[in-house]
């Protein structure tokens, strides 16, 4: 440690406790994080893989600083997004502050009062906290904030990829900026993640409102240990009436024989899939006369439940694997375990790589095991399951995994329902605000600077009409009668909801319920239980869409379900067709899985082509990200074709190339439809908590942004025609 510059720098307790730990030397992130963490005059973003020591890297320069300056109140503010990661938190730092004498407090629903009133009668040390219970604290106790956080240090954000582009992580940038706001200085924001794509615009998520202030970049230059990967092919057999088998039982009986008797987190992306996967890794176990050691581990399940799988993972003292959904990717300290089961394709390349980083923490390698199901081909098989697209994209997003490319956040959205909140808030924390301070904090200076006044104006005065404020004759915006209730009522500290239930109907008969995530509107065709269904009605009130049976081939068992695909990954799907490359890491049957989708995309001549007419039926490939598919989808339905995107292929009945040509010149020749105006057409744009309360033409302008790319549609058209 004596040639450490950094260890130098900290306070002697603080080294102390490090001592106390056995460090033979700090590691490289944590090296470089403390002279600018402690220097406290600029934004830090910390980012390497899980177990890389990312938190000490952020807490023992912050908590070296606030010993030194003994500040008159809470010193350091750590949000996290999980209070289970918290609580884990909570524990680790435990030691480091009885040997720094300040108090370290967890804050969230589940801690008791008591432990709360202590912190709120002696505010010092360190708080633990969520974004929902920070908004509680500043709309509730602003002025017990106002001189708590008067000497704040730091805010540490953890997981901070959770937070990027979504209406929690715009909460979180809003709260940061009212705290600033009400100090009346700026705050250093130290941001912690494993899994971060552009770095730059990380930088600004961090940090929108501020555009000059200093953010240091700190990735690991360490290499992560020995990766091993292994995809595991499974063949769904299509029986007489084409209807197929499922895979599952190979699928179950390998995660069985390859993992039973040592420690796993197995992903199965749904939640359905999960229970179902546990339940019959359970029955295994019981048959076969052995105790059990496969848990569901999910959101739906009680606290109990989940904390006792966790500590189970922890003590590691019996082989135990966790059948999850993404509620064990963020950072909740569980140990190490042997591998990463991943059944069916990843939601992403940010997703799989966090997932990864669970595995393979005490310097042996990571292993990963995908295990994906594909059709067997028939004359009816659709091109999708001809081009084994499920098995591709799993490659490709492997490839990218290893070139450590991971997705951008989406940027650039309006949030217009966080906004809702935040203004309702605001007014709530300071009792009456006029309508030009509230857009200067919160747009102007503050996280919503795509909304202008007259954006604002419009908002508020829907608020307005929904008696949620009320100006007073002095021009001050206080909260009306429904706007009081809302604000009461704990559900209002959360900025998000899950998409709302619709059922599914054909011929009044229920056959389903799905969450509307995506635009959908009357003529598509969508895929349920294995089926290829028209959709003839959508009714956003009752939350019913009707369906009718749809003619044509079976449907596409890979429907590209999930989150949204990004251009690259896409681009890289066409790579590996072209290429031929057979990965080493694939077994036999997904060796001759890859090889049939490798065969019938050169068959078909689409290393030169996007488009292919089979049978009535005309293909379109554009090997972009689903925002760009979506949108050539909408455009060409608008002209009259009826077109269809599953996967990122787009299906056209009833046409022809030639008829696509004409369709897609008279989009280019006609005036460009705004996103927003694509949206209007759309019968359900509710999909945010306070979208309800927004009008539709704001809705409108928010939704299109977020689910269309007319200029990226228009530019991969104009591509198409040139040739």
């Amino acid at each position: 440690m004596s040639e450490s510059i950094g260890f130098n720098l900290l306070h002697k307790d603080v080294q102390r406790w490090i001592w106390t730990q056995n460090w033979t030397a700090l590691r490289d992130i944590q090296e470089r994080a403390i002279e600018p963490i402690i220097k406290a005059n600029c934004d830090v973003i910390i980012s390497a893989s899980t177990a890389a020591g990312k938190t000490e890297a952020a807490f023992l320069p912050a908590c070296s600083r606030i010993t030194e300056i003994n500040p008159d109140g809470v010193g350091i503010l750590y949000i996290s997004p999980l209070k289970a990661l918290i609580n884990d938190q909570f524990r680790r730092l435990r030691s480091l502050s009885e040997i720094l004498c300040f108090p370290v407090t967890p804050w969230h629903g589940d801690v008791l009062r008591s432990v709360k009133d202590k912190q709120k009668k002696r505010p010092g040390g360190i708080i633990l906290i969520t974004p929902e219970s920070l908004e509680s604290l500043l709309l509730n106790q602003a002025g017990w904030c106002s001189k708590a956080f008067s000497s704040l240090s730091h805010i540490i954000i953890d997981e901070f990829h959770a937070f990027l582009g979504t209406e929690r992580g715009c909460q979180l940038q809003s709260l940061m900026h009212r705290i600033e706001f009400m100090l009346g200085r700026i705050v250093p924001r130290v941001a912690l993640s494993a899994t971060l794509g552009d770095m730059e615009q990380v930088a600004r998520f961090l940090r929108p409102s501020t555009k000059n202030y200093p953010c240091e970049i700190i990735e690991s230059s360490t290499s992560h240990s020995d990766l091993k990967i292994q995809l595991r092919g499974y063949l769904n057999k299509a029986s007489e009436n084409e209807e197929s088998t499922t895979g599952f039982e190979g699928i179950v009986d390998d995660l069985y024989k390859i993992l039973r008797g040592k420690s796993h987190l197995i992903f199965a992306n749904s939640r359905g899939r999960t229970e179902e996967i546990a339940a019959t890794l359970s029955d295994f176990c019981e048959k076969n006369g052995v105790p059990n050691e496969f848990f569901p581990h999910h959101g739906s399940l009680s606290k109990e439940i989940r904390e006792s799988l966790e500590a189970r993972l922890q003590e590691d003292n019996l082989p135990t694997s966790a059948v999850c959904t993404m509620t064990l990717e963020l950072g909740i300290d569980i140990g190490s375990v042997d591998s990463i089961a991943q059944v069916t394709a990843p939601h992403s390349v940010a997703s799989l790589r966090q997932r990864l980083g669970r595995s393979g923490r005490r310097g042996d390698a990571a292993i990963l095991r995908l295990f994906i199901p594909e059709d067997e081909i028939t004359t009816k098989s659709h091109l999708l399951d001809r081009l084994r697209v499920e098995t591709v994209q799993c490659i490709a997003m492997i490839n990218l995994l290893l070139k450590k490319w991971c997705e951008p956040a989406p940027g650039n959205q309006y949030h217009l329902s966080t906004l809702v909140q935040q203004t309702l808030s605001v007014i709530g924390q300071y009792g009456g605000v006029r309508a030009n301070q509230l857009w200067s904090l919160l747009c102007e200076m503050g996280p919503f600077c795509l909304v202008d006044q007259q954006i604002y104006v419009g908002l508020l005065k829907a608020l307005g009409e929904h008696n949620l404020i009320t100006q007073m004759r002095d021009g001050q915006l206080v909260l009306g009668v429904r706007g009081e209730k809302l604000v009461e009522n704990y559900n209002f500290y959360t900025a998000f909801n899950t998409p709302e239930e619709y059922r599914l109907e054909c011929e009044a008969r229920v056959i389903g319920t799905v969450p509307i995530d995506k635009p959908l509107v009357v003529g598509q065709l969508i895929i349920f239980a294995g089926k290829r269904w028209e959709v003839l009605d959508i009714n956003s009130d009752k939350k019913v869409i009707a369906l009718k049976r749809a003619t044509g081939g079976r449907p596409p068992k890979f429907g590209g379900d999930g989150q949204s695909v990004h251009d690259i990954v896409r681009q890289e799907m066409r790579r590996v067709y072209i290429d031929k490359a057979m990965p080493i890491y694939l077994d036999k049957t997904a060796k001759e899985t890859l090889y049939e989708g490798i065969d019938c995309f050169h068959s078909l001549g689409l290393e030169s082509t996007s488009l292919l007419q089979i049978g009535g039926t005309v293909h379109v490939l554009p090997w972009c990200g689903d925002q760009i598919t979506t949108t050539i989808t909408v455009l060409l339905r608008r002209t009259g074709l009826a077109a269809d995107c599953f996967g990122g292929v787009i299906d056209i009945r009833n046409c022809t190339i030639d008829t696509f040509y004409k369709s897609a010149r008279a989009i280019l020749h006609n005036e460009h439809p705004t996103s927003e105006e694509l949206a209007s057409h759309v019968p359900d744009t509710i999909v945010d908590k306070h979208d309800p309360l927004i009008p539709k033409e704001l809705r409108d302008l928010a939704y299109g942004r977020r689910y269309f790319d007319v200029d990226g549609a228009i530019e991969w058209m104009e591509g198409m025609c040139q040739q």
